[in-house]
């Protein structure tokens, strides 16, 4: 039985491992594929500003071994990640790893916090609502406006609703948590809508099973049923979902932190987009890459402790 459970997470470590590196090659290789001088994309080409001198050119040429073959250049590219490197961004002469690291935290802040409401209000909805037809149509009907709303839309609602009109929060960042508040709402309502959907349906598959009428029986209400016994076995498809919806997270960031005009790894993507500031594109790409594949393997070892049956049954 230990053997299969330590097959199971070689085996997934294995597979992140691989995730990770696809990706890091496909980035590399996306900036190989644009038809012009590796050395002007990097430097910013078409930026304002940063000077693309001769003596520029040279410097960014060695860094990144643009003289080399192309598979040492990629050799080297991975030696550079497994050391941190992320190389540096010319368009704000800074390290990309050192810009990285100053707007984390305000990021991490904020997608903990919209977790947190995600979680919340789909427990709260996949819970109370399942098994009920009434209720279940209700839920169903506002995830579905929910989860098709774009978020910039919702943010600018909940801007209208709660800064213009009742005035109980404010619009735009001040650096407290008041200030934290509506933009977690805009990433976690629709990241919750499909949650609640995929966690109602689960539960009230499990509660046409034989077992759950034997816990009636016992006297247990439909509350105490829900929670106890049907939870347990709603909650391998839950986690898959939000394991997608992280992904979804670390989108809806980009978009509040802008439209909120807050700090953070979001807004720090689409000034280095705008201004065309490759390295940094790349290292804000492999970083959301890691972190995306690190919580999806988290989730999966997960399965491990709440599935009894993973535990028993004999590695594939």
């Amino acid at each position: 039985m230990a053997d299969s459970r330590l097959f199971r997470i070689a085996r997934r470590l294995g597979l992140a491992a691989l995730t990770v590196l696809g990706a890091l090659t496909a980035a590399f290789f996306a900036l190989r594929l644009v038809p012009v001088d590796p050395a002007f994309v990097i430097a910013g080409a078409g930026g304002d500003a940063v000077a693309i001198t001769a003596e520029v050119l040279a410097a960014i040429r060695r860094e990144y071994h643009l003289d080399q073959p192309l598979p040492l250049q990629y050799l080297f590219y991975l030696g550079r990640l497994l050391h941190g490197d992320l190389g540096m961004s010319y368009v704000q002469e800074q390290p990309v790893a050192a810009l990285i690291a100053e707007q984390a935290r305000p990021t991490l802040a904020l997608a903990g916090l919209a977790s947190g409401f995600a979680v919340l209000l789909s427990l709260a909805a996949g819970v109370l609502s399942a098994g009920r037809r009434r209720a279940s149509a209700i839920a169903g009907a506002v995830e579905l406006v929910l989860a098709s709303t774009p978020v910039f839309w919702i943010g600018f609602l909940l801007m209208l609703l709660f800064s213009v009109w009742w005035r109980v929060f404010p619009m735009l960042d001040a650096g407290d948590l008041r200030t934290l508040i509506l933009p977690a709402l805009t990433i976690a309502l629709p990241t919750a809508a499909p949650l609640a959907q995929v966690l109602r349906r689960a539960m009230e598959d499990v509660l046409e099973q034989p077992f759950i009428t034997t816990a009636r029986a016992r006297g247990l209400s439909v509350l105490g049923v829900k929670l106890r016994h049907a939870l347990r076995y709603a909650l391998i498809p839950y986690l898959t979902m939000l394991g997608f919806g992280f992904g979804a997270l670390l989108g809806g960031a980009a978009i509040t932190e802008t439209l909120f005009g807050r700090p953070g790894l979001g807004r720090l993507l689409v000034n280095a987009v705008t201004r065309q500031d490759m390295p940094l594109v790349l290292g804000l790409v492999s970083v959301s890459t890691i972190a995306f594949v690190l919580v999806n393997t988290l989730i999966d070892f997960a399965y491990i402790l709440i599935d009894h049956r993973l535990k028993t049954a004999p590695a594939p």
